[in-house]
């Protein structure tokens, strides 16, 4: 399948980079921390998701500021400016509505986006998703600083082929991967951001807080998220759809953030968003 990337500037003259693949219905997936359009479709960790969301769908997707094939020297990299990345695209896009995918703090970037374009959006997906980031959710100073230390971590041994420093996003990332997941997952550290970036970005997802924003949401959602995630604990998933008037919530029996291709937690995934965008009728699973 063709890979159509182009470029789109955003209100405050960034340049975002963004891929429009398939055909059908128009699905937007919102940028990821980890983003790289071209390492999209070839890594193992990945590829599936790229190959089976453009496969009866308009897929669009996008590598927010500071990120993959999109200006890396920005100045604003505040939660608000990923918000303007993704209407910069929409636009440049020619979209008038589309169901949306947010993944992880991609989540609360969708949500904010749809209570801001209610008329954009006609399915709202949230995967892995959260409404306040870890430095809203009460934990203890300890874990706080603990936390925050990992920026300084990152900062250093960002994209860099230290076996200990990889196991650590690794395994809240993918804790089930193989050899050839972590190697992938390690090359897409080193190419989809700088360390200072990086360690930006994970101080910025910490101060996340869009929780007063889901009772505003009014279309239909579908939450997911996994039972086991070593990443986004449950619980969070489990608040985003109980706070959203009228949200459907499916578990996932699995402890990866990123799901795999080859665990059953993926076709469930896979049925459920196609029934709720209405194609599943038309179309197999899988």
């Amino acid at each position: 399948m063709d890979l159509h990337i182009q470029f789109c500037t955003t209100s405050d003259g960034v340049r975002i980079a963004y891929s429009t693949v398939g055909e059908g219905p128009p699905l937007v997936k919102v940028a990821n921390w980890l983003s790289h359009l071209e390492f999209y479709w070839v890594s193992p960790v990945t590829r599936h998701w790229a190959r089976e969301l453009s496969k009866y769908n308009l897929c669009v997707t996008y590598d927010g500021r500071g990120t993959g094939l999109s200006d890396w020297k920005v100045e604003d990299l505040l939660f608000e400016a990923w918000i303007h990345d993704l209407e910069a695209v929409v636009d440049s896009a020619g979209l008038d509505q589309f169901a949306l995918l947010g993944i992880s703090h991609g989540g609360a970037v969708s949500v904010a986006y749809t209570v801001r374009h209610p008329e954009k959006v006609s399915h709202l997906i949230l995967y892995g998703a959260y409404a306040r980031g870890w430095a809203n959710i009460g934990l203890p100073q300890n874990r706080i600083e603990g936390l925050q230390s990992l920026a300084k971590l990152t900062e250093i041994g960002w994209g860099k082929d230290n076996p200990a420093y990889r196991q650590i996003f690794t395994t809240m990332f993918v804790p089930e991967a193989t050899t050839e997941h972590m190697r992938s997952f390690n090359d897409l550290q080193r190419m989809s951001s700088s360390g200072e970036i990086a360690a930006k970005f994970w101080m910025e997802v910490g101060k996340i807080d869009v929780l007063d924003l889901l009772l505003r949401v009014r279309i239909p959602t579908l939450v997911l998220h996994s039972r086991n995630d070593a990443m986004i604990v449950f619980e969070a998933g489990r608040q985003v759809a109980a706070s959203i008037p009228g949200a459907r919530f499916v578990p996932l029996e699995s402890k990866n953030h990123i799901l795999l291709e080859n665990e059953a937690a993926w076709p469930r995934f896979l049925a459920e968003v196609r029934r709720f965008i209405g194609i599943e009728d038309n179309h197999k699973t899988g």
